[in-house]
């Protein structure tokens, strides 16, 4: 038996960063993806770390004292602005690595200053 679609979108995903990490997370996931920061709520401040989004999408980086970044696990986060994404990740020095194993949109891996994998997807 088949049951209805429960799910409907992803309300945020989680990533990892080393503790004290903040001022990275944000040069990177600000100035360079264009993401803004958001507010967290007041107890999970002390928690560290920081949350962003940009339209729809939510990424929040939590701090772990055994960090670990997730190099194969990854979002795929699609791309209004691709070719430029791909222009300032460059500028900034960020390995990109070209995918066309999958047919449609071009995409491409980088990995956050962390190591933590991201696939970026043109938008169709």
């Amino acid at each position: 038996m088949s049951a209805p679609d429960s799910f409907i979108a992803f309300d945020h995903i989680q990533l990892a960063m080393p503790m004290g990490a903040e001022r990275t997370a944000r040069r990177f996931y600000t100035d360079i993806l264009g993401m803004r920061e958001i507010a967290k709520p007041a107890d999970f401040l002390k928690k560290g770390g920081a949350w962003f989004e940009s339209g729809e999408v939510r990424i929040h980086i939590g701090c772990e004292t055994d960090f670990r970044a997730a190099a194969k696990a990854h979002p795929g986060l699609r791309c209004r602005d691709f070719d430029g994404v791909v222009a300032r990740l460059r500028e900034n020095g960020f390995d990109i690595v070209d995918d066309q194993r999958i047919a449609g949109p071009r995409r491409c891996h980088i990995h956050d200053p962390f190591g933590n994998r991201l696939e970026l997807i043109a938008e169709k």
